[in-house]
């Protein structure tokens, strides 16, 4: 009798483990990235496709909350701001360590601050340190002549002072972006630009550590115990793995082999959807757009620019290509910035274009421009960097284009490092490209049209669109501002530097079984709550 009832309680307790085995999955994902980032150092890269390891990996003196994507603060637990809105005051938390177990204080941040501002770090983002922080553009220029004259100061270990060239009411919002991070000085000075290379160097303070790196196929992550807020980490583990092929990763969504998606093949969108398979769309503060260079012939050329703009079916685009739930665009600025209930672009002019092809009226501007039915026109080339889904855009946008125009369109395709390379310099004609927003205000916009910006890839240069901007960035009545930034969007729109297709929503696929995570209308993916449900 006894042994039946040993025996009776060892099952009984075998069934209870193998129920809560049941009950518990294991708190690991994998999802999969269309694109590897050209880089992950938080300080150099402007790459949206860095968004999901940056955003995950490091945090800033604000966040945003993964419950509603409200401003929320990170690292610092605390600030004030002088009456004159110039000087910032941050208060960290206590005890702040790296992924590593050192301590982490107030002089990281400076530290992360002076390295963006060293010309060889090439930092991407550094207009954003130069064009608001006292004394950064000078020292910027010459090194040599000291950090001390540079508003960025730790008063101590805990506390970190910001100065101002002028009040900009939304610096906190760009504080959120990851160029802000802060960077261990230990581990780039042990291993320079390697320093992202490999797991060990890769220092962060985020939710989530690096634990490897195996280029050209995917990046894992685990979570971070010294994060200050590790306690409301669930999740052990992600992996991000780099699958080109959309369909070998839808394939591998379909089979439970990933959890989750950046990107969904546009012929399978309208089936996923009646599937109810897990297509997650999300409100977005972006536009798909297509660079003009601006600084070259033929699209030096104003009128050639608005030949190209009025010849697109943006329609034909959204619904038959792209085949996504998208309105279409008519300036590079997208809608999403409120201020007294009114859009900035709800009144915006749509420069002409229309949802179809204007065909007669791009005919028009380009024999205005003195190209005749095309003639005489030169062959121009369409870029894209390796995505199906771009790739089947341009291949529309180029049938359209020599349809309606009557020109030679060649197009050319690089993965996304050497592409960006050459947009950035210059080497293209026209290039597929776009952008969402870093932080919702319409700086994140009109900034990359001002003269001579580093992100200004179109190479477009008009005055007084430089002034408008420029006043529209310091002042702090936000009623008055919104009006010189509609201004602003005005001019530069109505000079087409981009070729508009259509405003952008985010969209993925997630199993149902995932949640607590959040997308923030630039896209960023946030897994800091996330967790594996039953």
């Amino acid at each position: 009798m006894k042994k039946f009832l040993c025996l009776m309680l060892c099952v009984m307790l075998g069934l209870t483990a193998f129920s809560a085995a049941l009950a518990e999955p294991a708190q690991e994902i994998t999802y999969a990235l269309a694109n590897e980032p050209d880089g992950i150092d938080p300080g150099v890269t402007n790459n949206s496709f860095a968004s999901p390891i940056l955003n995950n990996t490091f945090e800033g003196l604000v966040t945003y909350s993964t419950e509603d994507g409200a401003m929320i603060p990170g690292e610092a637990e605390s600030w004030t701001i002088s009456d004159d809105g110039l000087v910032y005051t941050f208060t960290l938390r206590d005890g702040l360590k790296w992924s590593d177990g050192s301590d982490h204080t107030a002089q990281d941040y400076v530290y992360a601050i002076q390295r963006i501002l060293d010309p060889n770090t090439a930092a991407k983002y550094v207009d954003f340190v130069t064009g608001y922080i006292v004394g950064a553009a000078d020292y910027y220029a010459d090194n040599s002549i000291g950090f001390d004259s540079v508003g960025v100061k730790a008063l101590d270990d805990k506390t970190l002072e910001m100065t101002l060239i002028a009040p900009a009411p939304y610096w906190l919002d760009i504080l959120t972006m990851w160029t802000f991070s802060p960077v261990q000085e230990a581990t780039v000075a042990a291993n320079g630009e390697r320093w992202t290379a490999s797991a060990d160097a890769y220092v962060s303070n985020g939710p989530f550590k690096m634990a490897e790196i195996n280029m050209g196929e995917s990046f894992v992550l685990v979570k971070n115990p010294y994060y200050y807020d590790a306690d409301q980490v669930k999740l052990d583990k992600i992996t991000f793995r780099f699958i080109a092929d959309l369909g070998t990763s839808l394939m591998a969504y379909e089979n439970g082999n990933i959890d989750g998606m950046a990107s969904i093949p546009t012929t399978d969108m309208a089936r996923l959807k009646a599937e109810d398979a897990g297509v997650v769309m999300t409100p977005s503060y972006g536009t798909v757009w297509y660079d003009f260079n601006c600084a070259k012939a033929p699209f030096d050329n104003v009128l050639v620019r608005k030949a190209f703009c009025l010849a697109v079916d943006r329609t034909a685009i959204i619904e038959d290509v792209v085949q996504t739930e998208a309105d279409p665009a008519y300036s590079f600025m997208s809608p999403g910035y409120v201020v007294g209930g009114e859009d900035l672009m709800d009144t915006a002019s749509d420069n002409g274009l229309s949802e179809e092809a204007d065909v007669e009226a791009a005919q028009a501007a380009l024999a205005e421009a003195g190209y005749p039915n095309g003639e005489g026109f030169p062959e121009i080339t369409l870029s894209y960097y390796s995505s199906e889904t771009v790739g089947k855009i341009v291949e529309a946008l180029a049938r359209q284009l020599q349809d309606n125009l009557n020109i030679s369109i060649k197009i050319s395709n690089a993965d996304w490092a050497v592409y960006y390379d050459d947009i950035m310099a210059g080497n293209y004609d026209i290039g597929a490209m776009g952008w969402s927003g870093d932080y919702v205000h319409p700086m994140t916009f009109l900034a990359l049209f001002v003269t001579g910006d580093v992100n200004n890839n179109v190479f477009y240069s008009n005055a007084d669109y430089d002034a408008l901007v420029a006043q529209a960035a310091n002042m702090t009545d936000a009623a008055e501002a919104f009006k010189v930034m509609r201004e602003a969007e005005a001019v530069a729109a109505a000079e087409y530097p981009v070729l508009p297709l259509y405003y952008k929503a985010n969209t993925m696929l997630m199993h149902k079984n995932i949640a607590g995570y959040f997308v923030t209308p630039s896209n960023a993916l946030l897994l800091k709550t996330a967790y594996v449900a039953e």
